[in-house]
């Protein structure tokens, strides 16, 4: 009785944050102090949306309390091109039925679960270590993208790594870095200036979180370390016979000057990994890159990480594209190239240097006699772009004219 009630609630929730222009909202698949996060499907796979996957995840929240989904969305496009980081498709405005504006941003959906979820799956026996290997590479390439492109995750932890079937390789997963509502710039100048608190989660955070607020790269390497021995040994880095609370975690990383213990019978070369990770002076500490050349990660092909698909287009990118065509049909617009510019629809005017020794394939003898004809009564403009050295005018009409597709971006808003 009390699951019915709670499944009720649930699509209420659902149908009160409304479905996006191309997509219905689903079942909640989780929460957090960020918002909601949904599962979203594709109204019409034939549409202009085609391009998008067919399921997708949604993080919802309501647009005065969205900022650090928001933030995250800045985050993701500043990351784009990676194949060890979560795609993001857009950002959508819905607006629920009791009028309240919600801010949805559409993600990569991990259908493999996540990485703790993984872990759990095999108890406390860890995962095999070859498998440890892969999930580790594919972590710490998306971990050295993210530090070269300027960014600290500050929350790197088994429940944000989410897990992508691998179509190379049957009931295989790749991993993927996904939330990025804690990510920070790192700092770029020697004078560091300590942040009046730290982020992310206590079992995860580095001595210099913990004692001085200080968030760099380095303390993304600590937080690796410790999903790694989490995959390793299936137990909390900071494993006790009893569990510890928060306060009790925070003191050991900090004042107590502890390191997480790692187990007698993990091999050598994981050994000497977690060492390099586990470095109580950041400094000290290895990078992504230099963990990647690490002997532990030996073995793997490169071509582990299966080849991603051509990376599909912005939805506000489609949006843009839809302000000059609303159908459903194929999407196509009768423009030039850049360089040739945009005129009205009576006529068409494009220019180009006698240099360049291109037959003119577009205008039939015909509309070169209209042309000569019309250019006897066109005065000379000495101000206008066109009457430059070198350049001559042509006409074409819009029935003869080849069609390229254009495409180009608007802010978003509320759709």
């Amino acid at each position: 009785m009390v699951g019915k009630k709670e499944d009720e609630v649930q699509e209420r929730r659902v149908n009160e944050d409304g479905d996006g222009v191309a997509w219905f909202r689903g079942s909640m698949i989780g929460k957090g102090g960020f918002g909601c996060v949904y599962l979203a499907t594709l109204k019409n796979p034939r549409s202009k949306y085609s391009c998008f996957p067919s399921v997708m995840a949604v993080k919802s929240a309501e647009v005065s309390a969205s900022g650090s989904i928001q933030k995250e969305r800045e985050v993701l496009s500043n990351l784009r091109g990676c194949p060890n980081v979560i795609k993001c498709f857009g950002e959508e405005t819905t607006m629920g039925v009791n009028g309240a504006m919600v801010y949805n941003l559409l993600l990569e959906y991990g259908s493999g679960g996540t990485l703790a979820d993984r872990i759990k799956k095999f108890g406390n026996n860890g995962l095999p270590e070859v498998e440890v290997k892969v999930f580790a590479k594919s972590i710490l390439r998306g971990l050295n993208h993210i530090h070269e492109i300027g960014y600290v995750h500050c929350d790197l932890k088994p429940d944000n790594i989410l897990l992508m079937p691998d179509p190379k390789r049957v009931n295989k997963f790749r991993a993927k870095i996904g939330d990025f509502g804690l990510t920070k710039r790192a700092k770029q100048s020697k004078k560091r200036k300590l942040e009046p608190y730290w982020r992310g989660t206590p079992m995860y955070l580095s001595p210099e979180a913990v004692m001085d607020n200080l968030q760099d790269p380095p303390c993304d390497i600590w937080a690796f370390g410790c999903i790694v021995l989490e995959m390793l040994t299936g137990k909390p880095p900071w494993d006790e016979n009893r569990e510890l609370s928060a306060e009790e975690i925070l003191a050991r990383i900090g004042t107590g000057g502890k390191l997480p213990k790692i187990p007698n019978d993990v091999s050598k070369d994981a050994r000497d990994f977690l060492k390099g990770c586990f470095v109580r002076k950041f400094m000290y500490r290895l990078t992504a890159e230099m963990l990647l050349n690490h002997r532990f990660l030996e073995g793997l092909d490169d071509d582990d990480e299966a080849e991603e698909p051509e990376e599909v287009e912005d939805l506000n990118e489609i949006e843009s594209i839809l302000l000059v065509s609303e159908s459903d049909d194929e999407l196509s617009c009768g423009l030039y190239p850049d360089e040739w510019g945009a005129l009205s629809e009576e006529e068409l005017f494009y220019y180009s240097s006698e240099e360049d020794n291109v037959e003119d394939e577009i205008a039939s003898s015909t509309l070169s006699e209209e042309r000569e004809l019309k250019e006897e009564h066109l005065e000379p403009d000495t101000g206008s772009q066109f009457n430059q050295p070198n350049k001559k005018l042509r006409q074409v009409s819009l029935e003869s004219r080849q069609p390229y597709p254009v495409s180009f971006t608007i802010p978003a808003g509320v759709v």
